[in-house]
């Protein structure tokens, strides 16, 4: 190798020195390796990545707890000896804890933040699902509000995290915690029976939901330490308790309340039912599992209707048109034709998210939007407990769900003119196919 190719021509310190703070500028512009700047691109995605798993796995959870009672109740009525109040308290106390949520739900995110109140919220959840293991009918009643408290603070914050962490795919995360909600139910209404005769007992049946619930709480607990204790947003307060007084906060309560109470006591009561005509306990849970399982595509379907501002009211005739069918055919039939009820149930089950869409869209501001949904969540669900505790007691005291179904058609009834009108408020709206609960 020749001399002139291995000399090389000395370098000046100086023009060292304005090269490297060169190649400096350029990294800075062209975002090359800085210390901190993979990490900090790895931290955002894990923290998206749990985000929607939270709202997945929150999701799974939401109605777990709720449906899977409803097929062991016969089984626990007959283990714990407990009587009638006890056996129509039970349903009614998820109902009731959804009513009182929303004040308890704002002060809890005001101090904690909206993280750690999902997280405490979650916790209750898993403590109260855990502690009904026990055969103790206090037991099950306290682990039964224990419970019902986390999720119902569950359900109100939830729409508020997913805005908050999803804002530019809010209706993607919408839709995918509305789908996951109706397969959790869908899953613990189905197997509620076969895994407590795999546990030996009702009470253990009741409890092994608590499993699903701490992989979600430990899935959000990252989220709940790193979260801030800002309270919610600022804005003007609007107070939910005088739209009452005028036509749009009366209808939404009352068309809110009717539904709430025909779902919650279908929920409840359904295995019931069918129990007391013939049915065995797995194949009462098994349709009230297909209920759940219709109510999916149901509101995929519906939600598209609305979407169109002229199929809006005739997306409220046919899921309120399905529920009046359902409960008719509840009444007429024998158990042998069970699936009937419970697919045409499952079709009316839609209204919920039509009007929690309607609400969205009914403010003139989000203050009056916030204020219309807190008053038709809070008096409609106090309303709604009256049909779980109270037809729960008339068949106690009548030995017969005659009469308790015959009341429920006539509920499905009116709820079908409230849908009626209600549908004709947003017709010449055009209304998103996206549910901001």
């Amino acid at each position: 190798m020749s001399s002139e190719t291995t000399r090389q021509p000395p370098r000046h310190p100086q023009a060292i020195g304005e090269i490297a703070g060169e190649m400096a500028d350029i990294e800075s512009a062209v975002g090359a390796p800085v210390a901190g700047a993979v990490p900090a691109r790895r931290n955002r995605w894990v923290i998206g990545a749990l985000t929607v798993a939270a709202v997945v796995l929150v999701g799974l959870n939401l109605r777990a707890g709720i449906s899977s009672a409803g097929p062991l109740f016969h089984d626990l009525e007959e283990l714990l000896g407990y009587g009638t109040l006890v056996a129509s308290l039970l349903p009614t106390i998820p109902v009731l804890c959804f009513a009182f949520a929303g004040a308890g739900t704002a002060w809890l995110v005001k101090h904690t933040g909206l993280e750690r109140a999902i997280g405490i919220a979650l916790l209750l959840l898993t403590l109260g699902l855990a502690v009904r293991a026990f055969e103790s009918t206090w037991l099950v009643l306290a682990g039964t509000v224990f419970g019902m408290s986390g999720l119902a603070i569950c359900n109100v914050a939830m729409p508020s995290f997913i805005r908050e962490y999803h804002a530019h795919r809010t209706a993607a995360m919408t839709a995918t915690y509305s789908v996951t909600m109706s397969v959790g139910a869908t899953t613990a209404a189905a197997l509620s029976v076969p895994v407590a005769a795999q546990l030996g007992s009702p009470t253990l049946g009741l409890a092994a939901w608590a499993i699903p619930a701490a992989l979600a709480l430990l899935v959000f607990l990252p989220l709940a330490i790193r979260g801030s204790r800002a309270s919610g947003p600022a804005g003007p307060h609007v107070s939910p308790w005088p739209m009452l007084a005028t036509r749009k906060g009366l209808l939404f309560t009352s068309i809110f309340a009717v539904q709430a109470l025909l779902v919650y006591t279908l929920l409840s009561w359904l295995p019931s039912i069918l129990i007391s005509r013939g049915s065995d306990p797995a194949t009462a849970g098994f349709m009230l599992g297909l209920v759940q399982a219709v109510s999916i595509p149901t509101v995929l379907f519906l939600l598209w209707m609305a979407s169109k501002p002229r199929l809006l009211r005739a997306a409220f005739i046919l899921t309120c048109g399905c529920a009046v069918a359902g409960f008719t055919t509840l009444l007429l039939l024998p158990a042998g034709l069970a699936a009937i009820p419970a697919v045409l149930t499952g079709l009316g089950l839609g209204i919920f998210p039509l009007l929690m869409l309607m609400i969205s869209r009914s403010g003139e501001s989000a203050a009056e939007t916030t204020a219309l949904s807190t008053l038709a969540q809070s008096v409609g669900y106090l309303v709604a407990a009256a049909g779980p505790f109270g037809l729960g007691l008339l068949q106690g005291v009548l030995d017969s769900w005659t009469v308790p179904l015959v009341i429920l058609v006539g509920v499905a009834l009116v709820q079908f003119v409230l849908g009626y009108r209600l549908g004709g408020i947003g017709r010449k709206k055009v209304v998103p196919a996206e549910v901001q609960a």
